[in-house]
């Protein structure tokens, strides 16, 4: 009897004990779940809707460019491509063998993809190829019964519907580089492409827009479901250019097949109508991405077509320079405009012999002969008047020698030397030789022939600080906000001296002996004035010269002179200024000036043909409307 009631209250506790631990369990496992359902309900509802909603960016269509009557320069159009869902099909390398049969995948491009569906869940897209035309959609499609898991997506892409004719204005877009990230989430979004050349790059974050939003539903393996919500990105600006198209075209059509570049500006309001750079690329290469192959076709070109010449492009600027020098002995007043000095061909300083051109000479010449028929004794002379730092003053005047703040990457400075130049970059005095080589616009001189159109440009609209610029305006679609007419300062030359040197420049082309004579137009109202230039690229010896000096054309390319022109019209109220170089074209007479005077006359009657083609003139700050009276 003691034994069983020993066990039955042995029993009864450890029964007490463990209804008291389930009773403890059940209190727990009840304030766990009033805890959760009651104390925390908001915070893992939302947590629950995060994991079933995503957030996503749109990329937002990017800005047109387009050119000073609207025409697109820089278009999106669509973009066809084809992907691969591995998950609908049971063999992902036969699928490729099919679809390799259609178009073309390369055995790079093959492993590429094997390699994004070991990596990606099997239900995400993976890019086979981009860029496809109509013909390879339609036989993917008409195929795709044999196609498990292949389907046609469509997205948007830069395109340049004028390619290498407007390569060097726009330039191009191309993938985000790691060291471009900026923590912009755009940037990190697949495909999304930015401004890397040209007006592209310049105005890339305005021409970007914002980006949009989509709220999606997906399941637990991440896979969308439908979409909930979508708010639409701010597409980019677009931008008008100044430049005009079919101008644009005809100049890089002249300049076909040479080197060469050339720039048609406005000389009141500043506008470039035209700048072209030749050998040009296909921007839309850069887009769709450039192979290994063509690349290294493009950086080996001796031509350089990835070089914007117009405003990258360094040259001596030759006798176009002997304007400036003109102007800054006619300051300085070391000779007078009817001043003759007698040139026999040639000219001395110490031993030294510096020639001019013509090797019987010219004989005796005032300044406007000199010009006209470009002298190089009498510019050797008055330059050893004015001295260097004086000319250098004036070609800075003029435009040359330093950046001119073009709404374009890559603008190089040019160089106008001077003594303290000499001194602090080679620790070397100046010499009056070198002040006579640059008399005739060679030596340390630089230019670009940007600043060759704007020294042009402020000689002839009566002496007043145009620059040159781009864009007319940033503008929304379907809207168009001009450029106000801008205002110049002069820069304070004497009227009496610009009239000197601009009668000698319509000499030049429209004289007996100019040396741009056979380059004169015609047309009554249309002529034009300029200034030849040849510059040398290799030394001459004096047993060369004795020899005879050989023909640029039987030389080897890179041994020939460089032509330069540079011009405006029409000569009676001057509105269009150009400049013209051709590397290793021979002579400025007769390589640049006859594609001067095409374009000059190609601009003029484009300009009488069409009457709302007259934008606003500027106005100088001194003196209303004397810019065009002084012209």
């Amino acid at each position: 009897m003691h034994r069983d009631s020993d066990r039955h209250k042995l029993f009864s506790r450890r029964t007490a004990m463990l209804a008291g631990g389930k009773a403890l369990l059940l209190s727990a496992l009840v304030g766990r779940m009033y805890y959760l359902q009651v104390v925390e309900s908001e915070r893992y509802a939302t947590l629950a809707d995060e994991n079933r909603i995503n957030l996503r960016l749109l990329p937002p269509p990017r800005g047109r460019i387009v050119d000073r009557f609207g025409i697109p320069l820089a278009v999106n159009q669509q973009n066809y491509r084809v992907v691969l869902i591995s998950e609908n099909t049971d063999d992902v390398e036969g699928t490729l063998r099919v679809l390799g049969s259609i178009i073309p995948i390369s055995d790079g491009e093959h492993r590429r993809i094997l390699r994004e569906v070991r990596r990606r869940r099997r239900f995400v897209p993976v890019t086979v190829r981009e860029n496809l035309n109509w013909e390879e959609v339609a036989q993917i499609e008409v195929n795709a019964p044999d196609l498990p898991g292949v389907m046609i997506d469509v997205g948007e892409s830069r395109f340049y519907p004028h390619g290498e004719e407007t390569a060097h204005v726009l330039g191009y877009v191309a993938a985000v580089s790691e060291a471009e990230v900026t923590g912009d989430p755009l940037l990190e979004l697949p495909g999304f492409r930015i401004g890397k050349a040209g007006v592209e790059r310049i105005y890339d974050l305005a021409l970007r827009g914002t980006g949009g939003s989509s709220q999606v539903e997906v399941n637990a393996l991440g896979r969308v479901i439908r979409e909930l919500s979508r708010q639409d990105g701010q597409p980019g600006a677009e931008i008008a250019l100044t430049i005009d198209f079919d101008l644009q075209k005809m100049v890089t059509d002249r300049l076909a097949g040479e080197s060469a570049a050339a720039v048609v500006m406005d000389v009141h309001t500043g506008d470039v109508l035209a700048l072209a750079s030749t050998p040009g690329y296909d921007p839309n290469a850069f887009n769709k991405g450039l192979s290994t192959d063509d690349w290294k076709t493009l950086v080996s070109n001796p031509r350089t077509p990835l070089i914007n010449k117009a405003i990258a492009g360094q040259y001596p600027p030759g006798s176009t320079f002997k304007m400036a020098v003109a102007l800054a002995a006619l300051e300085k007043g070391v000779i007078s405009p009817s001043a003759t000095i007698f040139c026999p061909g040639f000219t001395r300083l110490g031993k030294a012999r510096f020639h001019c051109w013509k090797r019987g000479g010219h004989g005796n010449v005032d300044m406007t002969r000199a010009i006209t028929e470009s002298c190089d004794v009498y510019f050797y002379e008055i330059a050893r008047r004015t001295g260097i730092d004086r000319i250098a003053a004036m070609a800075e005047r003029l435009g040359l020698g330093r950046p001119l703040g073009l709404d374009l990457p890559g603008e190089k400075d040019g160089l106008v030397p001077t003594k303290d130049w000499k001194r602090a970059t080679m620790d070397e005095p100046w010499h009056m030789g070198e002040t006579l080589i640059s008399g005739i616009g060679q030596g340390y001189l630089l230019t670009t022939p940007l600043q060759l159109a704007v020294m042009t440009a402020r000689l002839v609209n009566g002496g007043y600080a145009v620059t040159p610029h781009l864009t007319r305006d940033k503008v929304s679609p379907r809207a168009t906000t001009p450029r106000p007419a801008p205002r110049y300062k002069s820069i304070g030359l004497s009227s009496w001296h610009l009239n000197i040197v601009n009668e000698a420049t319509k000499a030049v082309v429209n004289g007996p002996r100019g040396t741009a004579r056979r380059s004169a137009i015609k047309e009554e109202g249309f002529e034009m004035g300029g200034k030849t230039g040849t510059v040398q690229v290799r030394r001459i010896t004096k047993a060369q010269r004795e020899q005879g000096l050989k023909k640029n054309k039987d030389l080897p390319w890179k041994y020939r002179d460089h032509a330069i022109f540079v011009g405006y019209a029409p000569v009676h109220s001057p509105r269009y200024a150009v400049a013209v170089l051709v590397e290793h074209g021979g002579g400025g007479s007769t390589t640049a000036a006859p594609i001067a005077h095409d374009i000059l006359l190609e601009a003029q009657r484009r300009d009488s043909a069409r009457p709302g083609n007259t934008p606003p003139v500027s106005q100088a700050d001194d003196s209303p409307g004397a810019a065009v009276k002084k012209g």
